[in-house]
């Protein structure tokens, strides 16, 4: 089965609040519908998905609690309730997202994401290595993020990708008040790092194979 990776669309927000929610669950403030439809649609923000088509148990599923949910709906207001379109139905199920904001040369990471039931499956690494193509086409010189101080995979995934540690930004996540590690790559366009990148891929292609259709190798 292959996957995609595309732009995130409107009909998409529910199921990336999904796997928000779960990748993130103490997070605060939460993102919702409406912060989600904002970030689409500023320019400055870029937003992927990894997509597969929608597995027949999923399908099964959502048949059985079809009926049931749109009698809910027909007793309330739906987009006071659910927000403008967020019943849609889609035929696909997205399994990863990402975000970044281009700022002037530097593209900054906001969110990076998979469904639980899908790690240890590559999706992640392979939403880094696009949000790095991606930067560099939208000129971007460096990439930066934070993670939290307590979370060692993440590190590890980043570090791997030539990101550095460069400094802590204390009490950063509301939650816990937890602090943050600041990340950043050397230059997008110096021979070592894209040399690093291509191997890095490569390895990655060898190991999960070519699963991906790339559907954002055009980017504004």
């Amino acid at each position: 089965m292959r996957y995609i990776i595309r732009g995130m669309q409107d009909k998409d927000i529910p199921q990336a609040l999904e796997i928000d929610r779960e990748a993130f669950p103490t997070q605060w403030p939460r993102p919702s519908y409406t912060s989600f439809k904002q970030e689409l649609r500023n320019r400055l923000a870029c937003y992927i998905v990894v997509t597969k088509p929608i597995e027949n148990e999923i399908a099964a599923r959502n048949s059985e609690n079809k009926g049931f949910f749109h009698k809910l709906l027909h007793l309330f207001d739906q987009e006071r309730f659910f927000g403008e379109g967020m019943i849609s139905q889609s035929k696909e199920y997205i399994v990863g997202i990402a975000g970044f904001w281009i700022m002037v040369d530097e593209a900054h990471i906001t969110t990076l994401a998979t469904r639980y039931s899908c790690r240890r499956q590559g999706i992640g690494e392979r939403l880094l290595v696009q949000i790095i193509e991606m930067a560099a086409q939208l000129h971007a010189d460096v990439v930066t993020l934070e993670a939290r101080i307590s979370n060692k995979h993440a590190q590890a995934l980043y570090e791997k990708y030539g990101f550095q540690k460069v400094g802590v930004r204390r009490a950063y996540y509301t939650d816990n008040g937890e602090d943050a590690v600041i990340m950043t790559t050397d230059s997008l366009t110096s021979s070592a790092f894209q040399s690093r990148l291509q191997q890095l891929k490569q390895a990655h292609q060898h190991r999960w194979g070519v699963l991906y259709v790339n559907e954002t190798s055009k980017v504004a």
